[in-house]
């Protein structure tokens, strides 16, 4: 089987075509159009500007993944399609429903809704564009803890089996990538600010500035990042310097990453033994951070579990973990219909068929700020 998936809950315009074959999974082709130089000089993405780089270049991003996946007749080279249904920015989220719906109806094609967060945890089940991940069951096992990082998200994320999820712990305010993004601000660092406080942190002195790690001792496993942020913003003040050296600057971002997967790394290895989870998962845009990667790898190390953590080019949003998420959504179902109006929504739900288990992430919470 192969699937179309496309994603534009961001800034990123992504399609990307998916192989199952044989007990396989094959990206076949992942093609991603970044806003980030366009949105950079406003600090941040402005939702209206997004959705219309969206319509400007989603026919060109569409047209070069067929094209890479070497599809020259979409009938018959494309048996599912799957598109983000959320969360997201709305003007964004807009387009690329649009757009799939429209394929679908054209092509009478199968058409699955995928929750952008699902489809992060699935970035695990992705190789670089050609090579194949092996779906035998030796490869990964149930349950699985997954922990993702991002921008708009914070959440561990207890996974029982494909499409069963239970959310045990999630941010109360900013999510890690936010907070990421504004201390970064604060630092006169530049946008995105995840990799630029990574850069500056690999020259700093992590133990600099004694900056709080929030709800590190809580008996749940919530997050909480403004206090961090917080804690940046009044630790500049006291320091009472115009602009801080570049020493300066890399010792508090140092500082400030510290503290930030401080909690993330605990949290996570705490809630895998009170679980007793089988395999730990780690993904989102944030799950580039290097340092992330080595403590989460460190720390996963010591426990009887298996570990995973997504190739570096399925970090950030793309196409192809959407597309590989609507692959098992749809198997997910009793009697799949060959031409629902969205899969994976209520609407869908209660127009085309039975779904044997939940699809939806009902149970997870949106930011209000970001949900469609």
């Amino acid at each position: 089987m192969k699937i179309l998936g496309i994603e534009t809950s961001c800034d990123e315009t992504a399609v990307a075509v998916v192989e199952v074959k044989g007990g396989e999974i094959r990206v076949l082709s992942n093609i991603v159009s970044s806003q980030v130089k366009l949105h950079a000089k406003f600090g941040g993405i402005v939702p209206n500007l997004a959705a219309r780089e969206h319509v400007k270049n989603i026919e060109h991003v569409f047209k070069l993944a067929l094209k890479e996946a070497e599809i020259k007749d979409f009938n018959k080279g494309v048996d599912l399609v799957a598109v983000t249904r959320g969360p997201g920015l709305g003007p964004s989220l807009l387009v690329g429903i649009a757009f799939t719906r429209t394929l679908a109806w054209k092509y009478d094609k199968p058409l699955m809704g995928v929750n952008h967060l699902e489809g992060h945890i699935y970035s695990n089940w992705l190789k670089p564009v050609g090579a194949t991940y092996n779906l035998q069951p030796t490869t990964y096992n149930f349950p699985i803890l997954n922990l993702i990082v991002s921008g708009g998200h914070t959440e561990l994320v207890l996974m029982e089996d494909h499409g069963k999820y239970k959310v045990i712990g999630e941010t109360l305010d900013d999510a890690a990538g936010e907070a990421f993004d504004k201390v970064a601000r604060l630092l006169e660092l530049g946008y995105p600010g995840g990799p630029a406080i990574s850069k500056a942190a690999e020259k700093g002195n992590p133990n600099a500035y004694p900056l709080p790690s929030p709800m590190i001792r809580t008996k749940n496993y919530n997050f909480s990042y403004s206090g961090l942020k917080t804690a940046v913003l009044y630790l500049l003040r006291d320091l009472n310097v115009r602009k801080p050296s570049s020493k300066m600057t890399a010792d508090i971002a140092a500082s400030f990453q510290n503290a930030a997967l401080d909690v993330l790394v605990y949290k996570t290895v705490k809630a895998a033994q009170e679980y007793s989870v089988k395999s730990i998962f780690l993904s989102g845009g944030v799950s580039a951070n290097s340092e992330l990667r080595k403590r989460m790898e460190t720390e996963v190390n010591k426990l009887k579990t298996r570990y995973s953590q997504p190739q570096l080019e399925y970090t950030g949003d793309n196409a192809a973990m959407i597309a590989i998420a609507g692959y098992f959504n749809y198997m997910n179902m009793k009697k799949p219909p060959s031409h629902p109006p969205l899969l994976g929504t209520s609407e869908g739900h209660s127009k085309a068929s039975e779904v044997k288990v939940k699809t939806d992430w009902q149970s997870v919470k949106m930011d209000a700020n970001l949900s469609f």
